[in-house]
């Protein structure tokens, strides 16, 4: 029996030693609400991951960005929320120079530059922490597998390539 799947992107936006974080504080019934996350979004139909990608952060953060890399693919298990397969970039360039952002107008949280090293400190979801270390130990490309019970991750598993 086939089952339809939540296809996304994240991705961090790096720049001096930090990324770019949403604090999810805006919108309502939102999953991710009280959570620093990345940066992303739901596919269109027909979207590869990159035009996904470019075009959910030009619409969160006003930025384009020119120089991004696809790090992985994340799948979320969830007895609450389903199937999810996020495909995770990491990003180091951007056509708009940070003064021209105006970083604080998207409708879905507070964007703020946070450096990487305490990123982890911050109210993220279990499962973020270990692509997160992933991402900071410079991981070629990795597939990773969560599982949650609620918000709760019960168990994890990761192959690197």
């Amino acid at each position: 029996m086939a089952h339809s799947a939540n296809l996304t992107t994240l991705c961090y936006i790096e720049q001096n030693d930090c990324y770019l974080m949403m604090h999810r504080v805006k919108k309502k019934a939102d999953l991710n609400e009280g959570k620093w996350v990345g940066i992303g979004g739901h596919f269109l139909e027909g979207e590869s991951p990159e035009e996904c990608l470019l075009r959910e952060v030009k619409e969160e953060t006003g930025l384009t960005l020119t120089s991004y890399r696809f790090r992985g693919i994340v799948t979320f298990l969830s007895d609450i929320w389903g199937c999810e397969y996020m495909h995770l970039f990491t990003a180091d360039a951007f056509a708009e120079s940070p003064e021209q952002c105006t970083l604080e107008d998207c409708p879905e949280g507070i964007l703020q530059w946070i450096p990487k090293n305490q990123v982890p400190l911050l109210p993220l979801w279990e499962g973020d922490k270990i692509f997160l270390k992933l991402l900071l130990e410079e991981q070629h490309f990795f597939s990773l597998k969560l599982i949650y019970e609620g918000d709760i991750l019960k168990n994890w598993k990761s192959e690197v390539y």
